[in-house]
């Protein structure tokens, strides 16, 4: 059996971090699915799909990190050529990856106490961000 759903979010680019964890599990639970696996990935290349303890001061950490990997004002070619200045933005969502996959057991996520499921924003400007998700498993 599978299920799909989808989520928009409104971001604000510069690796701005979003907790999806509750509507992750919204659509588990809409799915009817109780063990199998979920697919998560955001649409576009230029954001993330990532586990982390979702609280004010590792966000912090996080995007600090990951200025300090790839600065957002480091010139890139992919700039040069498109004019967007957004070339780090591909590097950091490329190094991260656009989804993840997370066993769905007993109808639930499975995921540790603070582990939450974040979509990251690299771009250099706000958007509008769809994530898919499809469940696969047996009712």
């Amino acid at each position: 059996m599978t299920h799909a759903a989808t989520i928009t979010l409104r971001t604000k680019g510069f690796s701005d971090s979003i907790d999806i964890t509750s509507r992750v599990e919204d659509a588990i639970r809409n799915s009817s699915i109780t063990e199998g696996i979920i697919t998560i990935i955001v649409i576009g290349s230029t954001a993330s799909i990532t586990t982390i303890e979702y609280e004010p001061a590792l966000v912090e950490d996080m995007q600090q990190k990951l200025q300090q990997l790839i600065p957002d004002d480091e010139p890139s070619r992919h700039s040069e050529t498109w004019g967007d200045d957004n070339g780090f933005s591909h590097m950091r969502a490329s190094l991260m990856g656009p989804g993840i996959t997370m066993p769905v057991h007993k109808g639930r996520l499975v995921r540790g106490t603070w582990q939450q499921v974040v979509c990251i924003d690299h771009d250099n400007r706000p958007r509008k961000r769809e994530i898919f998700m499809q469940i696969i498993g047996e009712a």
